[in-house]
């Protein structure tokens, strides 16, 4: 008997492990057909909430906020490169680093108009970033994605033109931060269990058959 799940995704659409994360939940998800069928949902989850829509030279960003070497940095890059390649995600060097409200926005209206539109809105946000170094915070590149992933371009452009969707998402957002989510991928099944960070598929598939075997 299949066993429904739901998943809550909590990311941010410049958090590189979110990016590997998905694809390895969803290389998990298509081993274990037949055995659990989940609906995802993605939720917001800002990691510079205060950062300027024209964005920042992501290494001068990473530098201040971390702490960390030019060098220590081009490692850790590598290898979530090579870790993104073997679930099937082509990550590029990205030169900057952008504000993501208007993107959050954009997806909790394709939340609202349907589950697939929302993920396929997801890997288009993805993709834009990481694998071509777009600016997701430009207007015209999300509405670009959203009729890309099959929304309204009309009324993409008209919800980013207002402030639609900003009480949601901050709301949003503030929930999450209260049930104690204070990184990302953050990965919550039935709103009971979390797996958190960008787990290979193996991990993910282990997890969600023991939680398979729980009570509802």
């Amino acid at each position: 008997m299949t066993k429904r799940m739901q998943i809550d995704f909590v990311s941010d659409v410049v958090c590189p492990w979110c990016a590997v994360g998905l694809a390895s939940l969803e290389t998990a998800l298509k081993n274990l057909d037949g055995e659990i069928a989940a609906e995802i949902q993605f939720q917001p989850f800002e990691l510079n909430p205060d950062m300027a829509a024209e964005g920042e030279d992501r290494d001068e960003h990473l530098a201040k906020k971390y702490g960390r070497s030019k060098e220590e940095f081009a490692a850790s890059r590598e290898m979530i490169r090579q870790r993104a390649a073997a679930v099937g995600f082509t990550m590029n060097a990205q030169d900057r680093i952008y504000n993501t409200f208007d993107a959050h926005r954009l997806l909790h209206w394709a939340g609202e108009t349907a589950q697939p539109s929302q993920a396929a809105l997801k890997h288009a946000l993805l993709k834009a970033y990481f694998t071509d170094g777009l600016n997701i915070a430009d207007p015209e590149v999300l509405v670009a994605k959203a009729a890309e992933a099959g929304l309204d371009p009309a009324e993409a452009r008209a919800i980013l033109g207002s402030d639609r969707y900003a009480a949601e998402v901050r709301q949003e957002e503030q929930a999450w931060l209260a049930a104690g989510i204070s990184s990302v991928p953050a990965i919550v099944v039935n709103r009971k269990y979390l797996i958190s960070g960008g787990q290979p598929p193996e991990v993910f598939e282990a997890n969600l058959r023991e939680m398979a075997k729980q009570p509802d």
